[in-house]
This record gives C-alpha cells, structure tokens and sequence, in this order.
C-alpha cells in the first residue's frame, strides 16, 4: 500500500486512478478537499476495495501519524500543494502553510515511522516529492533548458514556497538518512484540471463566448507536459528512481502561451463549431502578472538515460484528448465553477483589462 497525498487534485487524482489501473496496490489518498480538491476525480473508484480516502490536512500532525501507523505503507506520494501563481500573489499565506509547514510535517512523521520500520521494509521505503520547474526561476531565450543541477532561483511565493519544500526534504535526507526521492515537472495539463490554470480556462470561457485573456504578448513559453505521462514518470522514479536523487519531468513541448491557445481555438473550430465565427476573435490581451516568468524549459535526459522514461504524448496528441475530455465532461465543469471561482476570475483578470 502507499499513501498519496492531495490526491484529489489535478494530478493527483491522475495518478490514484493511473496507479491503480498499472500495479493494483492499494492507495491511501490524504486530501483536505479545497477549492482544487474534488471527490469528482475519483467518481470512478467509489466501488474499489483497494482506494481508501481520508479527508484531512497535511498539517495535522496526529492525523498523519495515525495512518502510517494503521495502514503501514511502503512508500508516500506527496502531491498536496497550493499551486496556482496567481493566487499565491494575491495570498501567500496558504502557500506557506501547505507547501513548507506541511511538507514539514509529513517529513516529520514519515521519520518517524521510518525508524520504526525493519529490515526490507525500512530498505524500501520511499517519500516521493512532487515539485515543479518554477523553483528554477525564469530562462533567457537561448538558455539551455533547466537540469536537476541547476540553483534555484523562484521568483513568485508559489515558487518560492516549493523551493523551500525541496530543500526541506534534501535536508532530511542528509540529515536524518530519510530515503526521499524529488521530482519537477513542468506544466501539466490534461483530465481534471481545475479551470484557473491556462488551457481549462481557455477551453471553458471559449464555450462560453467570454475572453480569452492572455498576459502581456502572449509569448512567455513553457514546457508542456500531458499527465499521464507524468503519473507514468513519478511510477518509474518512485519504482526505481536512487535515493535521495532529483528528476526533472518535461514534455520536450517548449511553446508560447499564444501558441497554446490559438491551438486549443482551432481544435475547438473543428470539435465543436461556433455559429458566431472562429474562436480566436474571443482572444483578449490583459496586463501581465507581477514577476511573470519569461520561459521555463525542462532537460529530461536524466530520467530517460536512468529510467528509461521518456513522454508517450506530443503536444498534438495530448492537447487534442484534452480538449476532447472536456467537451464530453461538461457537467465536470459546471460543478467546479462555483460562485468562488468565479468571484477569483473577477479579482484575478478584472482589473487587468
């Protein structure tokens, strides 16, 4: 059995439902169900004996205790984490909690389970980081992408907060012997994505007629990386990955966010036409976002050359599932988009038209 942790999010929920479909061992997901989290992802294992869900925090120390010690897990998957840069902006307290004062926490407790454990249970036992690229910093046009050597250089709260959380687990590594494993990826995207993140959004107020709105001009670029094919690297690393190692997990998908979203437009002219004419005349440039990182890239030779992991989806083919999973989830949609989220679109782009 392993304990994952924010897996009822966006990734984590991938890969719950990815991990029990592959190896069959049963899961134990800790997840304190914010704004993100949602027992939707999961409708699908509401009837599978080997998926347990504990709602709770990361922070509760006696909380996490009393589940490694009742469900004895070999391995923790730790995915919770606030996320979303914006929101980090504009409340950074959160991310400060959750990100380092929880990471802390389980490392904390995952020690001291540890040392209780013996022989090839203490051998093999595992805590699994999911960090992200963003600790890195930004990259100049012609810059080589970022390897797991490169410093750490975060340049928002969100980053900021993540790069705190990996150095936390480097540290109980070395210090305390821990066997952690770091993994940072870069941008995700895919089934279940909550619609504040740029292609969920797009795809939905494209639906909806409303603006599409792109920061500055649209060509900050990132890494993109399809899900799954995330939830198959973090299997590979957390199977056979060396301790106390960092993988970078890239999608060899280097674009510019204008770029994403004129292609999203044009997969959305073919799947589903609007009568109103093509969906890029909704394309609304709005300010940039303080610190707004010009390019992220990600090296992911380390993992291939190791591992032998290397993406299965191009951008073509993953955005093109994407989109397609979310023009027959609809009522997904609708579910998530609450009065909340609607009043953070209003605080987050309003004031930027």
């Amino acid at each position: 059995m392993i304990l994952v942790t924010g897996g009822a999010g966006f990734i984590g929920a991938n890969f719950v439902i990815d991990w029990l479909a592959a190896t069959g061992e049963p899961v134990v997901n800790l997840d304190k169900l914010t704004y993100a989290g949602n027992p939707e992802n999961l409708a699908s294992l509401a009837n599978n004996a080997r998926y347990i869900f504990v709602k709770g925090d990361i922070c509760e120390r006696a909380l996490v205790d009393a589940l490694l010690t009742r469900h004895h897990p070999r391995a923790i998957a730790h995915f919770a984490a606030e996320s979303h840069v914006d929101r980090s902006i504009h409340g950074p307290a959160e991310f400060i909690r959750t990100n380092i004062e929880g990471t802390f926490t389980l490392l904390e407790a995952a020690r001291a389970y540890w040392n209780t454990l013996t022989g090839e249970q203490r051998d093999d036992f595992r805590f699994l980081h999911v960090s992200t690229d963003e600790v890195y910093g930004s990259l100049g046009p012609h810059d080589p992408p970022f390897a797991e050597t490169n410093p750490q250089q975060p340049n928002s709260p969100y980053a900021a907060s993540k790069a705190a959380s990996d150095h936390l687990v480097r540290a109980w590594h070395h210090t305390y012997g821990l066997p952690v494993l770091t993994t940072n990826c870069s941008n995700n995207y895919g089934p279940f994505q909550f619609p504040e993140k740029l292609i969920p959004l797009v795809i939905a107020n494209a639906l909806a007629g409303k603006p599409l709105p792109i920061y500055g001009d649209g060509m900050n670029v990132r890494d993109w990386l399809y899900v799954g094919d995330h939830c198959a690297a973090i299997r590979a690393v957390l199977n056979a990955g060396q301790v106390g190692e960092t993988y970078n997990i890239g999608g060899w998908n280097e674009m510019p966010n204008l770029t994403i979203v004129k292609t999203i437009c044009a997969l959305l002219d073919e799947m589903k036409p609007d009568p109103a004419g093509r969906y890029e005349r909704l394309i609304t440039f709005v300010a940039d976002r303080p610190g707004h990182d010009r390019r992220y890239a990600i090296d992911a030779r380390k993992i291939e050359r190791e591992l032998g992991w290397r993406p299965a989806e191009t951008f073509a083919t993953g955005i093109r599932k994407t989109v397609r999973w979310y023009l027959e989830h609809q009522d997904w949609v609708a579910h998530v988009q609450s009065g909340a989220y609607r009043e953070w679109l209003a605080r987050n782009y309003g004031a930027r038209q």
